[in-house]
């Protein structure tokens, strides 16, 4: 089992002139919006949500490689 679920993912056609992927999910009861180039998944950012705020999150590469590897399977 993955130590996160993804909830939502969207496609985004016009993302700064760029197709991205943005993908939210939950890890460690904390929720997270992840966003990737669509053409060769190069991450663009990761934001985590607490108290009613977004900051920039720091993620393991093995998280995020997991998520990529997630993203891709879904495009």
């Amino acid at each position: 089992m993955k130590p996160y679920e993804i909830n939502n993912m969207i496609i985004d056609n016009e993302f700064y002139g760029e197709e991205s992927v943005t993908a939210d999910f939950t890890y460690n009861n904390k929720d997270y919006n992840i966003t990737f180039k669509k053409a060769d998944l190069e991450l663009i950012n990761i934001w985590v949500f607490e108290d009613d705020t977004s900051i920039p999150a720091n993620l393991s590469d093995n998280i995020i490689e997991s998520i990529r590897e997630d993203v891709k399977k879904r495009i």
